[in-house]
């Protein structure tokens, strides 16, 4: 039998999927103003995602925070383990459901939504053993919860897996790499579902990212959805698949969705294909922005080379990254996790997040203290929804634009410096650039420039960007 591990890295590497976005009728939106940017504290704890919330996120205008599968999973310090869950009950390695409850609490009194990544596509892939909580299983049997009668044996193989990902039949009543396969068309299945959704949201959940729901029907996730006593802000992992039948698209009607065709084009364009093509992304055949929640980098495709991430060659996940936070495009999501020695390793520290003042510490990465990318919150929550406009981009690897009178970024993918006089749509006056510092009473920590007539004159470094808006003048 292959290691878990390669049959999660060969499922990464094929499944299709669609994170979340915010519906503007269905689903709540930023629990403020225009804080909308989601971190996702990739394995951290609940002790340690409430501190956070209070020390950082709330404090730097961070919108949500999107935390690990709360319910009881198999056992085994891997990371992929929480995606394997045993029973409803919140105990998992980030805590107990009074600590899960405190966390939450937490993150609302430092004005931060909280988003649960939630798995109703399957139980474990795991024939038999206890989970973290101690609650016993078989591969089809949940004792109290699910039964042999309450999962998919779709037949196509003597393996029960999905095998041809052209056929929509296998991919939603086949097992992914043997996990077992809820039986979500069925009515005790959609209820139980729906419980385990409700008892989140009584907890004060803000919105789930719904795991693996290219494996679901739209329709069994909309009948699931329709359940729940209050309408939460909805993700869904669709992957886009070239020549499949089943397309993000069909999941707009229960909420955002993860486009994921989003990451490898940033991916391939700071990559060396070029960042001048990345102007109108809303006309590509895409999922449209206002349904879309888009992200440099998460926890899968940092592992299997379908993203840049965090040790990419010549600062282009943190220029990819400034550019997300810029572009109208999407609801952002910003990945937060640690180094990675191995695809299996599961957190440092048991879990507890551990950063210093503009990065990380004890393994961990804390991108989201990086002080451009906090930067860049700030430029994202002072322009809103402004259009974009004054784009140039003199050569491929240059791009300049600005959003309304609001703001104004200039990246440079190139291995030249760029020193070029820019239009703006900016008011008079002296701005702080984001990326290099912050703005205290008035005075930059970093490089300061002025606008005159709807002008200034930059140098941006080789590999490197500015960003200046009118939140932060100096």
């Amino acid at each position: 039998m292959l290691k878990w591990s390669i049959l999660f890295l060969s499922l990464f590497q094929t499944i299709q999927a669609a994170p979340f976005a915010f519906n503007a009728t269905l689903d709540k939106r930023a629990p403020s103003g225009n804080k909308n940017v989601i971190i996702q504290l990739f394995e951290w704890n609940w002790d340690s995602v409430a501190a956070e919330c209070r020390n950082f996120i709330g404090p730097h205008g961070y919108g949500f925070v999107q935390v690990s599968p709360p319910q009881e999973h198999i056992t085994g310090s891997q990371w992929w383990t929480d995606y394997q869950p045993v029973s409803y009950t919140l105990t998992s390695k980030r805590g107990n459901r009074s600590q899960f409850q405190n966390m939450i609490n937490a993150c609302h009194s430092a004005g931060v939504g909280v988003i649960v990544d939630t798995i109703f596509n399957h139980m474990a892939g795991i024939d038999s053993g206890s989970g973290v909580g101690g609650s016993s299983f078989s591969h089809y049997n949940y004792p109290g919860i699910y039964q042999i009668q309450d999962f998919h044996h779709c037949g196509f193989h003597p393996s029960d897996d999905i095998e041809n990902f052209s056929n929509r039949q296998e991919v939603q009543t086949c097992e992914l790499v043997n996990l077992a396969d809820l039986a979500t068309d069925t009515e005790y299945v959609r209820g139980r579902l729906a419980q385990y959704g409700n008892d989140l949201l009584s907890l004060g959940v803000d919105g789930m990212r719904l795991d693996a729901a290219k494996h679901i029907s739209a329709g069994d996730l909309s009948n699931i959805l329709g359940r729940l006593s209050r309408r939460p802000y909805i993700s869904q992992e669709v992957i886009f698949g070239g020549g499949e039948p089943i397309q993000p698209s069909e999941y707009t009607g229960n909420g955002d969705v993860q486009e994921f065709r989003y990451t490898t084009t940033i991916r391939d364009a700071f990559s060396g294909g070029g960042i001048s093509s990345l102007q109108n992304l809303d006309n590509r055949g895409w999922v449209a922005g206002n349904r879309a929640n888009v992200f440099v980098a998460n926890h899968d495709t940092e592992r299997n080379g379908g993203s840049l991430r965090y040790d990419s060659s010549s600062n282009t996940y943190i220029t990819a990254t400034i550019f997300s936070l810029a572009h109208p495009y999407g609801t952002p999501t910003i990945i937060s996790s640690y180094n990675i020695p191995n695809n299996d390793a599961g957190a440092p520290n048991g879990g507890s997040g551990s950063c210093s003042t503009t990065g990380g510490a004890n393994g961990w990465l804390c991108q989201h203290r990086f002080v451009a990318i906090t930067g860049m919150v700030g430029f994202r929550n002072n322009v809103g929804s402004a259009t974009l406009n004054n784009w140039v981009s003199p050569q491929s690897q240059q791009i300049a634009f600005g959003r309304g009178s609001l703001g104004y970024v200039a990246i440079n993918n190139a291995n030249s410096q760029w020193s070029s006089t820019f239009t703006t749509s900016l008011p008079d006056g002296t701005y702080c650039d984001v990326i290099r510092g912050t703005v205290s009473n008035g005075r930059c920590s970093g490089p300061s420039y002025t606008v005159s007539g709807g002008r200034f004159t930059a140098t941006v470094l080789q590999r490197d960007a500015i960003a200046i808006h009118t939140g932060a003048r100096g």
